[in-house]
């Protein structure tokens, strides 16, 4: 009997499977924090997007006279594409999880184009979860628990996804 593929990685379902659950290196440890972070970064950002979209009317903030996170994620520059803010960095931290999931242990080698993708995703969103933390000061003269939160999230996520990154590009460099 033979195993059924999984699409796009050169290895069976049940291979897949089990180097995703039972396997254990530096890469993996650092796409099960990948994942980790991007669930705690959806949960910060699911509240930032329930008050950008009047859902609720108010977010809880730190008793400290520098936060207003109601006014960081009301003002224009949280809606100036169009849409709220704090839902395309929900979606972003979403489609974290399938990229990190993709592919077994050793995925540098096989689909080097994929950790590729996930650290040169990750650099955008910490390049402009960067700019957004500017923001809060320069620009809002308050600062959001919740998107410094995600700030943080964001940046730590583009420094896991580098080591397997650099290992992708040697790999597709030496062919």
């Amino acid at each position: 009997m033979s195993e059924t593929p999984a699409f796009g990685t050169g290895l069976s379902t049940a291979e897949l499977r089990s180097e995703l659950q039972e396997g254990s290196t530096p890469d993996l440890d650092r796409r099960r924090k990948i994942i980790q972070l991007s669930l705690a970064g959806i949960a910060s950002m699911a509240a930032v997007t329930l008050l950008q979209t009047g859902v609720v009317k108010h977010l809880p903030d730190p008793p400290l006279d520098s936060f207003d996170s109601d006014k960081v994620n009301s003002s224009e520059t949280a809606y100036a594409l169009g849409t709220p803010d704090g839902t395309l960095s929900l979606a972003g931290l979403a489609l974290n999880i399938p990229i990190a999931a993709f592919g077994g242990a050793a995925r540098f080698e096989r689909q080097p184009a994929v950790p590729l993708l996930a650290a040169g995703k990750a650099m955008l969103e910490a390049a402009a979860a960067g700019w957004y933390f500017y923001q809060m000061p320069a620009k809002e003269k308050s600062w959001c628990a919740y998107c410094i939160a995600g700030a943080a999230i964001n940046f730590s996520i583009f420094a896991l996804t580098v080591p397997e990154a650099i290992k992708a590009f040697r790999k597709l460099t030496e062919r």
